[in-house]
């Protein structure tokens, strides 16, 4: 089946998360600059999702034009995705509200992960339909960079428990890893056309 109807639903839904996480952003009552002050874990955290939420957004357009087409499977692979994706804003606004405090940047980082797993599970179903010799799974290979990315989000959650800035940064870490589009994908594309 045409995989259109999936995108479209997948940028629906992440363009609905990215909006429920920044009506969670209260305006101050006071006009001083003072009062944004309390603010700053709550903006920190918005900063740090918005920038997880438009990875995935790149990412998964990436992965979907090296597609032709999906199946059952790889609808309930997405679902699942955007099933975790939907959490965030929930964790992004407990962290924040609670200075990140050790539970919510552990919580945080755990749907994190499971964003991660899901994403793979998506990956990996999608190689799957297509087959082993498909653009996708060559530009993918042996996907290094998101088991490194789990590995460190698990790090992310246990040293949450000792030092919530260093999980914090274990997380910005991974941002940062994942900030460039996968151009494994992009360079497959073009060499296949």
């Amino acid at each position: 089946m045409n995989k259109n109807r999936l995108e479209a639903f997948s940028d629906a839904v992440i363009a609905i998360v990215i909006t429920i996480m920044v009506l969670e952003l209260k305006v101050p009552h006071g006009s001083a600059i003072a009062e944004l002050k309390p603010l700053i874990p709550v903006i920190i955290s918005y900063v740090l999702s918005f920038v997880y939420i438009g990875i995935y957004w790149n990412n998964h357009h990436h992965m979907l034009q090296a597609t032709t087409n999906v199946n059952g499977r790889i609808l309930w692979a997405n679902s699942y995705l955007l099933f975790w994706l939907s959490l965030v804003p929930f964790v992004t606004a407990w962290m924040g509200e609670n200075h990140f405090d050790n539970w919510p940047v552990a919580c945080y980082g755990f749907v994190l992960l499971m964003n991660a797993v899901a994403y793979t599970i998506l990956l990996k179903t999608l190689v799957s339909h297509h087959g082993k010799d498909s653009t996708l799974a060559k530009a993918v290979g042996t996907d290094t960079k998101g088991k490194m990315s789990m590995l460190i989000y698990f790090l992310g959650i246990a040293v949450a428990f000792l030092n919530e800035w260093v999980s914090v940064a274990l997380y910005v870490l991974v941002a940062i890893i994942w900030i460039i589009p996968d151009k494994r994908i992009e360079t497959k594309l073009v060499d296949k056309h």
